[in-house]
């Protein structure tokens, strides 16, 4: 990761001092439940814990193993250097490497995870106060990037929080999956070690037991956590790529805020650009990158091998970092966003009227009309809408056909704005589950 899209928290997880701390306590909780069971003697136990306030020496360690070519090995001969080898002899007894490794990597996830839970919350709390604010902000809806039928601003921020929310509860389960640790022994048959250490390790870690490990914890339970990222990552961009959109200059619905002395371009200087959405967009397919990497994680031969392990010293710090600050900034873009609403009614008024033409479609067929000859009337109006840009109720009103099948009354009635937003309020209680 480059520190350009990184926040320190999230860095200092995935630092070697916090990785070497985290094998230490995995030890000397081992340690200690060892010596409950009688396994290896207090004294011993309690010794390793002379190191609980020891920075361990990154470099040192490095040394160590530029020469063991072991990175545990080489952390435990460090650790040794600490406690005294004496005192150490019994550390890591009946324990093989990825029991360490891989109840480490676990607690670095979970970590990750609450902090990407408090970046969550932040953007819900954007999107929350967003949506109330434009709840009747009336705008023009699209599909396909053509004009449809009139919505809200309010009800677009009230499904990006929705679908925020339902991201925020995979991470919850996506967390709570990734949350086992495993001191199981060389192929996980606690042949040369009690259960009852993992039980403790586990518990003074706050992981639960895998409850069946082989010389690894099972790497579907990894791959459905990055999974759970990428889907976030996707929601971020969807929602980076709606701002993006509502900021062209023949749109201009809204934008994200440009601060005093910021430039939007080295060569023209009336430019305001929607950058920071722009950038989530980018930080997405980086998160997203790593999905299937941690999905070819999952198949290892037999007990186990290491392809999956450079992969995780990667897409570990990768992935977290990059969806945590993507996270972060996309709460101050919708915090700060500017909304324009008067170029909303503006934009839904280019083409005057148009956006009614299902109502009065809907209108002809009840009032007897067929389907085929309903869309007929509707569309020839309706075409001279686009081509001319003439008014649509106008041109009703002056069709024969359709003032003969409804009324001079009965049309206008059918372009009133009030229609389409009758149900906001029933939305806003669906999602926000408030009155």
């Amino acid at each position: 990761m480059i520190p350009r899209y990184a926040r320190p928290d999230m860095v200092a997880i995935w630092s070697p001092e916090t990785k070497f701390k985290i094998w230490y306590e995995i030890e000397a909780h081992a340690c200690d439940a060892m010596a409950d069971l009688g396994v290896i003697p207090r004294e011993n136990a309690d010794a390793v814990w002379k190191a609980k306030d020891v920075e361990f020496d990154v470099a040192r360690i490095d040394e160590i193993e530029a020469i063991t070519k072991h990175d545990v090995i080489a952390f435990l001969t460090h650790l040794a250097e600490h406690v005294g080898s004496e005192e150490a002899r019994f550390v890591h007894q009946g324990m093989t490497s990825s029991d360490v490794l891989d109840t480490c990597l676990n607690v670095q996830l979970v970590r990750a995870a609450d902090l990407l839970l408090e970046g969550m919350n932040k953007v819900l709390a954007a999107l929350k106060k967003r949506a109330f604010e434009h709840k009747d902000t009336v705008r023009v809806g699209r599909s396909h990037g053509i004009h449809a039928e009139p919505t809200t601003m309010g009800l677009t921020f009230a499904r990006f929080y929705a679908e925020m929310d339902r991201n925020k509860n995979r991470l919850e389960k996506a967390r709570w999956e990734v949350a086992t640790g495993a001191i199981s022994g060389a192929v996980g048959t606690f042949a040369n070690i009690d259960p009852a250490v993992e039980e403790h390790v586990c518990k003074k870690l706050g992981l639960r037991p895998e409850p069946i490990s082989t010389q690894v914890i099972p790497r579907d339970r990894h791959a459905m956590f990055f999974a759970t990222l990428g889907v976030i990552a996707s929601s971020i961009e969807n929602i980076a790529v709606e701002i993006r959109h509502m900021q062209r200059t023949e749109v201009l619905e809204g934008a994200e805020f440009f601060s005093m002395g910021q430039k939007g371009s080295s060569a023209m200087p009336h430019k305001k650009n929607p950058v920071l959405t722009e950038n989530l967009t980018g930080l997405a397919r980086l998160v997203r990158m790593t999905v299937i990497p941690a999905m070819e994680n999952v198949a290892l031969w037999h007990e186990r091998d290491i392809s999956h392990s450079s992969v995780e010293r990667g897409i570990g710090p990768d992935a977290t970092v990059t969806l945590d600050f993507a996270l972060h900034r996309l709460a101050g873009v919708v915090d700060k966003m500017l909304i324009f609403p008067d170029n909303m009614l503006d934009n839904m008024n280019k083409f005057p009227g148009l956006v009614m033409s299902q109502r009065v479609l809907l209108a002809l067929t009840q009032a007897g009309v067929s389907r085929e000859d309903a869309y007929s009337m509707v569309q020839r109006n309706a075409l001279k809408v686009w081509e001319e840009r003439l008014d649509f109720r106008e041109l009703l009103l002056a069709d024969e056909a359709v003032v003969e099948a409804l009324g001079a009354d009965a049309i206008n009635e059918k372009f009133d704005m009030g229609y389409h937003t009758k149900h906001v309020d029933t939305i806003f209680k669906r999602v926000f589950g408030e009155d």
